[in-house]
């Protein structure tokens, strides 16, 4: 223990035993990178908007307006808490592009697979296509929110 001129005290740990620590959270053996082959072929059975440009996997969310761009990164932010796995992402007025890659591996794992599928779920979930009592986001454009394919 550092018992500094305040007089409090300290827990000193030498700056490369944390950083060995840190990598050892983020960095699982058991989690590996995919190869190209492997990532092309995820991408044609997902067929659901997300291509992949050699180094991350990404897809862009079309939305209406700030508001909802701002609504898509809040809930792509949540999502990625829980997962404890975080995108870069690219926000502009009417769009958020999502790239995944697993920073620690330095390429695309199944949880960068996994995390996309979540974030299309949840991002393109439409109560009204599942037949609920909830009506969903109305037609009104005053309203609009995720631009959604027809």
């Amino acid at each position: 223990r550092d018992t500094s001129v305040t007089g409090v005290q300290t827990c000193a740990l030498p700056i490369l035993q944390v950083i060995t620590f840190l990598e050892s959270l983020m960095i699982d053996n058991k989690i590996t990178t995919f190869n190209e082959d492997t990532i092309k072929q995820w991408i044609k059975n997902n067929n659901n908007g997300w291509s992949f440009d050699g180094k991350w996997i990404r897809k862009t969310y079309k939305t209406h307006s700030w508001k909802s761009t701002l609504m898509v990164v809040n809930a792509i932010g949540h999502l990625a808490e829980l997962a404890w796995h975080h995108p870069d992402l690219v926000i502009s007025y009417a769009f958020v592009e999502v790239k995944l890659m697993n920073h620690a591996k330095k390429g695309i794992t199944q949880l960068d697979f996994d995390l996309a599928e979540k974030i299309d779920e949840f991002i393109l979930w439409n109560p009204v296509e599942e037949n609920l009592s909830l009506e969903g986001t109305p037609d009104d454009p005053r309203f609009a929110y995720v631009k959604r394919k027809k």
